[in-house]
């Protein structure tokens, strides 16, 4: 088997390729990355690319189709990757998330690529938070992000396929260690202060609904994905993935955190404007579908990783929410000022 992981260089992807790698020990793995948090590492040890057969740099919106020849199976996790930075560079999220990922899916369905599998996004439920949202309920994409990711779902929808599979998933809000561990994420920033300054700060007056998944149980539900039949789901599957039980609202999640920590203190805003992304999600679809890929890490097994993983390199650094290492946005914000990216977040001499 031969897979195309996009945006390997990412949170999520050094988590995907190292679960790909044990899982099919002889597929060839082949990541295609800008490389703009390259030097993000947040683990010591190699680098998560030797996992890799080959590792490709590049613009997703630049995609060679021969880049595609023989490839299996595409795992497309290439974005813009947050609401910070949509809401900053709307234009480039747009072209990267929606028009790259349509024209990647079309060249792979004309390489004959089997599997096509879309990082999509619960976001796109925005203000939900009565009862829990299924894939057929209304969505209300409350940000460029989220926007830009049901675009990319219903064009995937709209497509001349052949014979490829498309699998659209809709994870809940990323959380646990990786290799490129980002702290701009809700649990991962409350555990984050509880251990560099011993109080968690909740800029929300936190009522908001979050379900979470941890970065390993991602990695999980891709396999399943990359190998489903069409047959299972559909040739173009739309599923929220994550569980039940990982729905939360975000003060509990602070309090989780300050139990895991004991002597944390928490602070709630709780004259915060209301957070409109709000939103339960119902999981039952991924249940029935995938009955051996469900998630396997609970809430505080994803503490108490982050906690290891933030003690193994030392973390210390109450303003981190201000560094350039973890904060995604920072990190593009810098290399613009270093006059290595464009405002089209294209690479440019600087």
């Amino acid at each position: 088997m031969r897979v195309l992981v996009t945006g390997n260089m990412g949170y999520v992807g050094p988590v995907v390729v190292a679960h790909l790698r044990e899982r099919f020990p002889a597929a060839e793995l082949i990541g295609l990355d800008s490389g703009w948090f390259a030097g993000c590492l947040s683990t010591p040890g190699p680098l998560p690319e030797t996992r890799l057969d080959t590792q490709h740099f590049g613009d997703v919106r630049d995609v060679d189709a021969s880049l595609l020849a023989g490839v299996d199976a595409v795992v497309h996790l290439a974005a813009v990757s947050n609401d910070p930075i949509g809401h900053r560079f709307e234009n480039a999220t747009d072209a990267i998330n929606r028009a790259a990922s349509l024209r990647l899916a079309a060249s792979a369905a004309a390489a004959g690529v089997r599997s096509f599998v879309f990082a999509s996004s619960c976001s796109v439920y925005g203000d939900a938070a009565e009862a829990a949202r299924r894939e057929g309920d209304a969505v209300n994409p409350l940000t460029a992000y989220a926007r830009s990711k049901i675009a990319t779902e219903d064009g995937l929808r709209q497509m001349a396929l052949g014979d490829m599979t498309v699998s659209c998933l809709r994870f809940a809000t990323a959380c646990g260690m990786s290799d490129r561990l980002r702290l701009d994420l809700v649990l991962n920033d409350f555990v984050a202060c509880a251990l560099s300054s011993g109080r968690i700060t909740v800029l929300s007056d936190g009522t908001p609904w979050r379900p979470l998944i941890d970065v390993h149980d991602m990695a999980r539900a891709i396999e399943w994905a990359i190998t489903r039949a069409p047959e299972a789901g559909g040739q173009v599957l739309t599923a929220n993935i994550g569980s039940d039980a990982g729905n939360h609202r975000v003060r509990d999640l602070a309090a989780a955190v300050a139990a895991a920590l004991p002597g944390t203190g928490v602070s709630i805003n709780t004259n915060a404007v209301a957070d409109a992304r709000s939103y339960r999600v119902d999981f039952s679809l991924f249940r029935a579908l995938a009955p051996e890929h469900q998630p396997h890490v609970d809430l505080h097994g994803s503490i108490a990783a982050v906690v290891h993983g933030l003690r193994a390199i030392g973390f210390t650094d109450a303003a981190f929410r201000q560094s350039p290492q973890m904060i995604r946005l920072n990190r593009l914000a810098a290399l613009m000022q270093g006059g290595w990216l464009a405002a089209d977040l294209r690479w440019q001499a600087a």
